[in-house]
């Protein structure tokens, strides 16, 4: 059996062999085509990824961080053995019920981000979703830090013997970023006192990134920082 004779009967018997096809993947559609939307103000934009890790005994952690980009909060960290979409959904569905739907929300093209009923319930509770380019992890970089900062600081440093001990280590994580970790970008503040002078003065406040760690002005208009976005433009004293 030569390949002459393989390849008469391929054509007495009309064979072909099928092209190879390339893989498709189903993107999902940032609203109104923008992808870098920039934080104005609390719960304008969210941001969310997925990070991975495991116990001593080998079996899958899958955690998910969600963050306010303007307050630089960690709204939640979910730790399980897997999270779906649906999971996404009710952890969202109590965010939004406890803290409000922000305008935008962005995350990358994981599975679960565009999956068909995340895609569906988000517009109903009012929020517009910002995807992110393929391989472009930097137009999410406010989560990318957070991941990074997580990773380095406690998940490679931890062992979690169970899915119960990861949950309290990293809400203590949580609460310390949050609580006790003071951030240059919000002028020397914690994300959570942030967020709470926000919530006091029922507006936007005079923006403490214009500011320096003493609370002095600098006097002189803002550049455009290309990881936070625009700032505002001090008008007062």
């Amino acid at each position: 059996m030569n390949r002459k004779r393989i390849h008469r009967l391929w054509r007495q018997e009309h064979l072909k062999v099928p092209q190879k096809q390339r893989k498709k993947r189903r993107l999902g559609h940032s609203a109104n085509g923008i992808l870098r939307r920039r934080p104005e103000h609390p719960n304008h934009v969210w941001c969310y990824d997925f990070l991975k890790d495991q116990t001593t005994d080998g079996r899958p952690l899958k955690l998910l961080p969600i963050e306010d980009e303007y307050t630089r909060e960690c709204l939640a960290l979910d730790v399980a053995r897997s999270l779906t979409a649906a999971d996404v959904i009710r952890t969202l569905s109590r965010l939004f019920a406890e803290r409000g739907a922000p305008r935008f929300i962005r995350s990358d093209n994981g599975p679960e981000f565009i999956a068909q009923a995340l895609r569906d319930w988000l517009p109903r509770s009012g929020v517009q979703t910002l995807y992110i380019a393929p391989g472009a992890p930097w137009e999410n970089a406010y989560s990318e830090s957070f991941n990074s900062r997580l990773r380095d600081e406690l998940l490679n440093r931890e062992l979690f013997t169970s899915v119960l001990e990861a949950k309290v280590m990293t809400e203590d994580y949580r609460q310390e970023y949050n609580q006790r970790r003071p951030h240059s970008a919000l002028g020397y503040q914690t994300p959570a006192a942030f967020a709470g002078r926000c919530r006091s003065l029922g507006a936007l406040p005079p923006d403490p990134r214009l500011q320096s760690p003493t609370g002095e002005h600098q006097g002189k208009r803002p550049v455009e920082d290309r990881k936070r976005g625009p700032t505002l433009i001090a008008t007062g004293t």
